[in-house]
């Protein structure tokens, strides 16, 4: 039987809770593939379910992706082979490991001109990239987009491929150096968003047009200001919550607002089968090999140094993906 070296807690808490431990792990089951994993991402959820804030039934592993190399492949396998290159997300948590076995719909052929590390440390955020400019607003040529937290993992890819689209993007971020990096991530005009008149910014940014579509993943801090910065018709598009929910509106609001359409949407339901997900994801690596989705790695940790990744990414002292190498 083969032995798989994983990141295991019992409890949650702090980085310290995150153990290195080994264990046997079987053959893989019917429609499972066993992978040698070579490039772990890291994504901010982690610390969120490591701190019981997002729980998980304990014990439990953490991790949404990784990239890796076939070496098994159970019954009724029969689009994979031993000797592929995949990557993976939505398997479950417990991509903190050197080998895992993984329900083969869930992984997706890397193409060759693109490495592990690239792979591993940007498919969930480009994924999430993905659905949002190509099926949730369809992004067009002379759109004007609205990118909040432009400096993040998400928030680079997004800009930069709503630029690559054709888009004007105006970026907000947090202080002056993440707007530099939201600039450099492909935005026009980035916008200190902790500034008491972003809004106006945003607006004299438009030329008073304001944005085809607002891609919100702040929530509590940006989500009122975000109806402001919308076009008559527009879309405001709330994805995430970084800094609480969003405040609860009376319908009527989007009316005053212009005619505002708002939505929440998911990455999981827009991959929800296996032909969909690969789709997508054939358009991720096109994306990628054309220069309009980039990957910026930040810090690369070995597994038995997790807790300092953790550390790092909590600190906000790296910039760009960190990538976990088993």
């Amino acid at each position: 039987m083969t032995q798989s070296r994983s990141i295991q807690l019992t409890e949650f808490g702090g980085p310290e809770v995150m153990r290195l431990v080994d264990a046997d792990l079987p053959p893989p089951g019917p429609d499972e593939a066993q992978l040698r994993q070579t490039a772990i991402g890291f994504n901010y959820i982690d610390i969120y379910q490591r701190a019981g804030k997002y729980p998980l039934p304990t014990p439990t592993g953490l991790g949404h992706e990784a990239a890796g190399v076939i070496e098994a492949v159970g019954a009724g396998v029969t689009d994979l082979r031993v000797g592929d290159h995949v990557v993976y997300m939505n398997a479950g948590v417990g991509a903190y490991a050197d080998r895992r076995n993984v329900p083969a719909a869930k992984l997706v052929k890397i193409p060759a001109a693109i490495s592990d590390e690239v792979a591993a440390a940007v498919f969930f955020k480009a994924m999430t990239a993905q659905y949002l400019v190509k099926k949730t607003y369809a992004v067009q040529p002379g759109d004007i987009v609205l990118v909040h937290a432009a400096a993040g993992g998400v928030g680079q890819i997004l800009s930069g491929w709503a630029h690559a689209l054709g888009a004007r993007v105006i970026g907000t971020a947090g202080s002056p150096a993440k707007c530099e990096a939201a600039r450099a991530a492909g935005c026009d005009v980035a916008i200190d968003y902790t500034q008491e008149d972003w809004v106006q910014q945003v607006i004299a940014a438009t030329g008073g047009k304001k944005a085809r579509v607002v891609y919100d993943s702040v929530a509590r801090h940006t989500f009122m200001g975000s109806l402001d910065c919308a076009a008559p018709f527009g879309m405001v598009v709330l994805f995430g919550a970084a800094s609480g929910p969003a405040p609860a509106i009376d319908p009527e609001l989007l009316n005053k607002k212009g005619c505002l359409f708002l939505t929440r949407p998911s990455v999981f339901p827009h991959n929800a089968d296996t032909q969909t997900f690969r789709a997508n994801a054939a358009d991720v690596f096109d994306a990628m090999q054309s220069g309009a989705v980039r990957a910026a790695i930040g810090a690369r940790y070995p597994l038995a140094q997790i807790q300092d990744a953790h550390r790092a990414a909590e600190s906000r002292t790296v910039t760009g993906a960190i990538v976990i190498t088993p």
